[in-house]
C-alpha cells in the first residue's frame, strides 16, 4: 500500500525541501519577481507578494484535499528560498504521484537546485511512499522544462493537445513523462553522479 506524504523536511546536499507554509509567502515573492518564471505556468502572473500569498493559499488548500505535498526548495548555502516544487495528483489507490508545479528564482536556473530537489522527491516517492508510477508534464512550449525532464531520464508518453485553457486564453499542449520503479536506479545514479551525491536508499 502506497503511503501518503507527510509534511517533512527532505534534507540533501545543497537544499532542503521544507512543507509549504504562509511563512513563506516573502520569499517565494521574491524568488518568484521575474516575470519570465510564469511564461508557461498554469497560474498566470505571481510576481508580488499578494499574489503570492494567493497562491500559497490555493496550494494548501489542495493539500487539505489530500491532492497536493507543496514544498518550498531552500539553498542551504545561502539559507535563501531557491523556489517551490511539489507533488500533486497524489493517487493513493493506484500508487501514484505527479512531481511538478516548479518555479526557481533565477539565480538558482540551471544550478544544481532542481537536480537535487528532483532526486529528493523521486528517492522519497520509490523508496518510501511505495509508487509505482511518478509522472512530470509540461506545456509543448517550454523547451527548457521539457529538456530538464528528459536529462532525468523520464520516458515521453505523448502529447495531450488542447489540454489545458491558459488565463491568456492560450489553448495548451502538454507534454507527459513518467518513471517507473525499475528504472529508478539507473535514474538515481546518474543523478548522484550529477551531483556527487551517494546514491544509498534513505
Amino acid at each position: 500500500m502506497m503511503q501518503m506524504p507527510e509534511p517533512t523536511i527532505l534534507k540533501g546536499k545543497f537544499i532542503q525541501l521544507e512543507p509549504m507554509t504562509l511563512e513563506h509567502v516573502g520569499g517565494l515573492a521574491y524568488a518568484g519577481r521575474d516575470p519570465s518564471i510564469w511564461t508557461y505556468m498554469l497560474y498566470g502572473l505571481v510576481n508580488t507578494e499578494e499574489k503570492m500569498a494567493g497562491f500559497v493559499k490555493e496550494i494548501l488548500s489542495r493539500k487539505d484535499a489530500g491532492t497536493d505535498e507543496p514544498y518550498i526548495v531552500r539553498d542551504l548555502a545561502s539559507g535563501r528560498i531557491a523556489g517551490a516544487t511539489r507533488y500533486l495528483d497524489i493517487r493513493k489507490k493506484d500508487h501514484a504521484v505527479e512531481i511538478g508545479g516548479t518555479f526557481y528564482d533565477t539565480d538558482f536556473q540551471r544550478t544544481y537546485v532542481n537536480s537535487e530537489a528532483k532526486y529528493l522527491l523521486l528517492q522519497n516517492a520509490f523508496e518510501k511512499l511505495g509508487c509505482i508510477r511518478v509522472q512530470f508534464k509540461a506545456d509543448s512550449r517550454n523547451l527548457r522544462s521539457l529538456a530538464a525532464i528528459e536529462r532525468l531520464g523520464a520516458v515521453k508518453e505523448g502529447v495531450l493537445r488542447n489540454h489545458m485553457l491558459l488565463e491568456d486564453g492560450t489553448y495548451r499542449h502538454s507534454v507527459y513523462y513518467s518513471i517507473l520503479p525499475e528504472e529508478w536506479p539507473v535514474i538515481k545514479h546518474t543523478l548522484a553522479e550529477r551531483l556527487q551525491l551517494s546514491s544509498d536508499p534513505i
